[in-house]
């Protein structure tokens, strides 16, 4: 018996009056409907939301149970997430022409990896503010390089990618 999947969409309209919020709704249709039909084939039981904010398309897949296939769609580290991730986007790329933007998240596990990246770039800044001259951080994806250059900002230092591939990391300094 195939699973059941359930959609949500809940909608936070951007303060800038919405500019293509029509274009990021359309995406996580499309994206939903990805998503729910691979959910369908591997027989997973799970509820996809859909919200857009911040001129982006977020889509969950949660579970009222925590479940091992759940679990699973995360991977070690995120990686099987990234590659689903992945490929939603060309899912949404390949009925609209246009490229994707969208964050796809399993059962919290991105929002657990943010307060993680969080502290690590917190520890980082205390390390430069105690007199290291840089601090090299452990590779990550873009993604979440994105996180840590954000927190690293408002903490009032400066980072810059280092890297290749998937050596790409963060060295954080404390700029001029």
């Amino acid at each position: 018996m195939p699973a059941e999947t359930e959609i949500a969409a809940e909608e936070t309209v951007p303060q800038d009056g919405a500019a293509g919020t029509g274009r990021l709704e359309e995406e996580g249709d499309i994206a939903a409907d990805y998503l729910e039909e691979l959910l369908d084939i591997a027989d997973i039981d799970g509820d996809i939301d859909i919200e857009v904010r911040n001129g982006r398309t977020y889509i969950s897949i949660v579970s009222d149970e925590e479940t091992d296939s759940l679990k699973d769609l995360v991977g070690r580290d995120g990686e099987v997430l990234d590659a689903l991730q992945e490929l939603t986007r060309l899912s949404v790329l390949s009925a609209t022409d246009t490229r994707s933007r969208l964050v796809l998240d399993i059962s919290g596990y991105r929002d657990r990896r943010n307060i993680e990246l969080t502290r690590i770039a917190k520890d980082a800044a205390e390390q430069i503010k105690a007199g290291t001259a840089s601090v090299a951080l452990e590779a990550m994806g873009a993604y979440e390089r994105k996180i840590v250059h954000d927190a690293i900002a408002e903490l009032g230092l400066e980072s810059e990618s280092e890297g290749e591939g998937a050596s790409r990391h963060i060295v954080v300094t404390a700029g001029q």
